[in-house]
């Protein structure tokens, strides 16, 4: 028996085609159930799931009066009926064997959580959004998240997207973290690793994610990611619930502010700053320039969406350290 588990919340524009290659799966439907865990949407998405619902018999609506992704899948774990339970992402689509390979995969290899390759695409494809399509997949972009850049071969890594388990690993290693409101796979991901557990990705199937589209959602999306990097640590007390690469960002900020406000004692300082910005705005120009032409893509938008990634990102880290001491 298979359980998976979606979190939604407000999903209208995607929920049709996450739930479509759900019922477009080769897993046998008679061991399959399928929980969307929903944090009281205002929008059409209720009614769409309870429509699907009413045709596919392994389809259930849960309620997640606390509106956040780890309540929402700690509703669906404990309601949850398989032996072997899958998160997924409703703003995602996935490959007809998406649910076969990974249960496979985990008994094959023993290990506590199985992943993919998370391809990022747009469901309107302008110069805009494929440009920022191809920032979040390029390393410059995403650093060495081996899930978003791809892999050829089984790998053991820190994290994989979204999840595939054993239910008894919840009773191991814990169930999700409630006060994180982002990181929460990650978080748990670090725990299993950190207690002696392996987290394997393998390249036999894929999922596709669909990323924002505008750049003020795209902007709002990476500050957040990079505010709940430092609470994460906060709270969790544990510098290792999360990777180097997460505070890359934050360290490029600090290269460009601290000399900013230090100048103001002693003026040379400045240029510190100054080169720190010269060395990134090379790379970037040179990596745009390259991906541009290679690629086909619009220069001006790949340089503005590596610039909103790694500043926004980065400027969202620096808001949560200064937000620190007034966290009860």
């Amino acid at each position: 028996m298979l359980s998976v588990v979606c979190p939604i919340y407000n999903e209208e524009k995607y929920i049709r085609g996450c739930i479509e290659s759900i019922v477009a799966q080769d897993y046998p439907k008679d061991c399959l159930e399928v929980l969307f865990v929903d944090g009281m949407s205002v929008d059409a998405t209720r009614g769409i799931v309870v429509e699907y619902s009413k045709r596919f018999s392994f389809i259930r609506l849960l309620d997640n009066p606390k509106k956040i992704v780890p309540s929402a899948m700690n509703i669906g774990i404990q309601a949850a009926k398989g032996e072997i339970i899958i998160r997924l992402d409703a703003h995602a689509y996935y490959c007809d064997n998406y649910f076969s390979v990974l249960v496979k995969r985990l008994e094959e290899l023993n290990a506590d959580n199985v992943g993919c390759v998370c391809k990022t695409d747009v469901l309107f494809k302008t110069p805009k959004t494929l440009a920022i399509c191809e920032v979040l997949g390029n390393r410059f972009g995403v650093g060495n998240s081996t899930f978003r850049t791809g892999v050829d071969n089984i790998m053991e890594v820190d994290t994989v997207p979204f999840g595939c388990w054993r239910s008894d690993v919840f009773k191991k290693y814990g169930l999700y973290d409630e006060r994180l409101v982002r990181n929460q796979d990650i978080e748990l991901n670090k725990r299993i690793i950190r207690d002696g557990g392996r987290i394997c990705i393998v390249p036999d199937t894929y999922c596709i994610y669909y990323a924002r589209e505008r750049f003020r959602t795209f902007t709002k999306n990476n500050y957040e990611n990079g505010k709940w990097n430092v609470l994460t640590v906060f709270y969790t007390k544990k510098l290792d619930s999360l990777s180097i690469r997460h505070f890359i960002p934050l360290l490029f900020v600090l290269s460009l502010v601290l000399p900013v406000l230090a100048s103001v004692l002693w003026g040379p300082l400045l240029l510190l700053g100054l080169i720190s910005l010269s060395i990134y705005g090379v790379a970037l120009g040179s990596i745009s320039l390259f991906l541009a032409y290679k690629k086909k893509l619009n220069f001006f938008y790949l340089l503005v969406s590596f610039i909103i990634l790694h500043l926004s990102y980065g400027w969202g880290a620096l808001v949560g350290i200064c937000r620190l001491p007034f966290i009860k």
